[in-house]
């Protein structure tokens, strides 16, 4: 009985901690959680606040605070924004808990450039507000007192976000890496099974050949040259079947090359709109940060759909959109169905859609395809990656 309990506890526990871990992974909780720990911080300056400022009482300072604070929320994106509102809260009310935040945010998500001028900026505004009467004696009453109390704190924060960043960058390159790694083992898969389909399948082609000849020279033998002649049409079949699997798969991998990226979607969508095909190709700037297998995947997901369009809904405009927010990576193409059904059907395999999806889900994505509202829809998302 108390094994079972302990199991439960256990269990219970490990699940409540991947929900931590969950919520703690999303970058606008992590945001919301820093402008709250913020807050609660410059919280206990009210007091001192209201009483050193007669224009401030605590209702006043609560709110001024709560607005300082809120703008940490832009850290990721736009950490300019939270460290001019900390020089502005510095020079108004002396605050700097709102300082040392902003500088951490701007050494974790812009750099050690931008940390280093954060950090000097910060010190040389410190030092003129210190030189203007008001200056609180517990901020440092002397020159000393304030370069041993005010100037480490900047460079303390602007240090911690600024290694923060390094350790950013080394895990991205670690995942981009590992990524690599991944879709090379693919690729080495696929020529293995290539090289297979080659040699079974091209021998098969083969005693195909040589059968059919010694049908048709049987055949001539006997005088009947009618099935003599359609032996050797499928000799003639079995020979540029074998041709073609050689052009396929042979010389395919020796020209082998990585699957294109986000770059070459201009160039796809020109090649498309030349074959009578219009493109709207809409690309957030962010998904050119995507990694090298998440672009192959959007790219093979594009490549699909303007085919598809083409084969399906010739001379339609097909809309590519590719965004990146809430780190999520997602596709859209969309093109209007055909009023009137093609009068013959298009050469299709229809294994283009469940290769687009095989492809996302091999990355974690999620694939969904289908017709709605008079036009066809694809989205596939797949996950961003750190920092995304």
């Amino acid at each position: 009985m108390h094994d079972r309990a302990a199991h439960a506890y256990r269990r219970l526990t490990a699940a409540g901690r991947r929900r931590v871990e969950s919520w703690a992974a999303h970058p606008h909780i992590l945001d919301l959680l820093t402008a709250l720990g913020a807050f609660a911080l410059m919280s206990l300056d009210i007091p001192g606040l209201a009483a050193a400022d007669n224009s401030l009482n605590g209702w006043a300072a609560t709110v001024v605070l709560a607005a300082g604070s809120a703008t940490l929320l832009l850290r990721r994106t736009a950490p300019w924004v939270p460290y001019a509102v900390a020089l502005f809260l510095l020079g108004w009310l002396h605050e700097l808990t709102l300082a040392q935040f902003a500088l951490y945010s701007l050494g974790r998500y812009r750099g050690r450039r931008a940390g280093v001028a954060g950090v000097v900026l910060y010190v040389v505004a410190a030092f003129v507000f210190f030189q203007l009467p008001g200056w609180p004696a517990h901020r440092g009453d002397t020159v000393g007192d304030f370069l041993s109390l005010v100037v480490p704190i900047g460079v303390l924060a602007a240090g911690v976000g600024i290694a923060a960043n390094r350790q950013d960058l080394v895990r991205a390159l670690q995942t981009q890496r590992a990524e690599t790694a991944v879709l090379q083992a693919v690729h080495a898969e696929r020529s293995e099974v290539a090289g297979d389909v080659h040699d079974f399948v091209g021998r098969e082609l083969t005693l195909l050949c040589v059968r059919s000849d010694v049908l048709a020279r049987r055949a001539r033998t006997a005088g009947d040259e009618a099935y003599a002649g359609q032996f050797e049409d499928l000799g003639d079949t079995a020979r540029r079947a074998h041709t073609l699997l050689n052009e396929i798969i042979v010389q395919r991998a020796k020209d082998s090359t990585p699957t294109p990226g986000l770059d070459a979607l201009p160039a796809l969508a020109e090649q498309s709109e030349r074959a009578g095909t219009p493109v709207l190709l809409d690309i957030d700037e962010v998904a050119e940060r995507l990694s090298p297998l998440r672009q192959a995947a959007v790219y093979r997901v594009a490549q699909e759909c303007l085919t598809n369009a083409a084969k399906h809904a010739p001379g339609e405009k097909v809309q590519v959109r590719i965004t990146v927010a809430t780190g999520i990576a997602r596709v859209e193409v969309t093109n209007p169905l055909p009023a009137v059904e093609p009068t013959r059907a298009p050469v299709s395999t229809g294994t283009g859609t469940a290769g687009m999806a095989e492809r996302v889900r091999s990355v974690g994505g999620t694939f969904a395809a289908g017709p709605r509202d008079g036009v066809y829809e694809v989205v596939a998302e797949l996950p961003a990656g750190r920092g995304l």
